[in-house]
This record gives structure tokens, sequence and C-alpha cells, in this order.
């Protein structure tokens, strides 16, 4: 009986995600989903590669340079980890019910962008550390003469700037009414 109450429940869990998956923009969901793996697929190559504390320099003053961020953007914050990914999270489900509610097809490829950038950082403090929320974010694009990034720093980034662009050159909406 058991085990008729939790197939039960799993479906009822099941059904429910995916209609809310349905009610989000396919495109969205596509960004987010290759951000994610994008991201974690680099930060898996940068751990098992230069974990030997060894740096690769790939051409100019780039260079492959592992290093664990435990705070936010260009290692402020250390310490406040958790707290950073609660807003995160915050961040992201806001950003996921606006697509639901009022998003335009401009705004599909940046809000995804933005989304699976702030996963792919939250799925390192979840699973980087030793507590929840105490893992460290994995950081390895080194420039020298800019703080060390990943792939999520970029989609964040390009996806913030993506969605400024989009709504400065948007045209206004004309009420014919």
């Amino acid at each position: 009986m058991a085990i008729a109450n939790e197939e039960s429940a799993d479906s009822v869990v099941s059904a429910t995600m995916g209609r809310r998956l349905e009610n989000l923009p396919r495109t969205a969901l596509l960004v987010v989903i290759v951000a994610v793996v994008i991201d974690q697929l680099t930060k898996h190559w940068a751990v098992s590669h230069l974990n030997d504390g060894h740096v690769d320099h790939v051409i100019w003053t780039l260079q492959w340079n592992l290093s664990f961020n435990g705070g936010m953007a260009f290692g402020q914050g250390q310490g406040f980890g958790p707290f950073i990914a609660v807003i995160a999270t915050i961040v992201v489900v806001v950003l996921l019910l606006s697509l639901r509610q009022q998003g335009t097809t401009r705004s599909h490829v940046p809000i995804g962008l933005i989304v699976g950038g702030a996963l792919g950082n939250i799925i390192d403090r979840l699973f980087r550390g030793e507590g929840f929320l105490q893992g460290k974010v994995v950081d390895f694009i080194d420039f020298q003469w800019f703080p060390i990034f990943n792939v999520a720093d970029m989609c964040v980034d390009i996806g913030g700037a993506l969605l400024v662009l989009s709504y400065l050159f948007a045209k206004p909406k004309v009420d014919h009414a």
C-alpha cells in the first residue's frame, strides 16, 4: 500500500513540475540547460586538470588558473556563500516567474542566460563543500588583469547586458484604445 501511495505522490509531483515547465518558454529553458551543462562541464575539466596547482597559459594574458570562491563577484564577501546562494535562488525564482507571466520573446535568451549562470554557481555552493550551501564556486578563467571567473559568471553578465539592451531598444507599445 505504501508503494502505491509513493508512486501516486511521485506522479502528482511529476505532473505538477511538468505543467510548470510547460509554462516556461522553450527557448529560455533550452538556454538554461545549455548554460548549466557547459558551466558544469568546464568546471569539472578545470578541477580535474588544474588541481595540482599549475597554471596553463592559453594566449596573451589569458590563462587557466583554478580558484575557489566562497564569496561573491570578484572575491568579495568571503564567508557569505550561504547568504549569496539564498539570494541567487530568490532571483532565479523571480526571473522564472516573470517569464511565465509576462516574458516577451526578446527576454527569453537573456533571462535563460542569467538563470543558467546563477544555477551553475548555486550547484557549486550546494555540492562542492562540507555542509549545506558551504561549497565554493569554481573559477578558472584568468586574464591576470581582471578577477578570475567561470562560464556561469559570463552567462549572468552577458544575459544581464542583453536584457538591459532589449529593454532599451524595445519599441514602445502603442495603445489604440
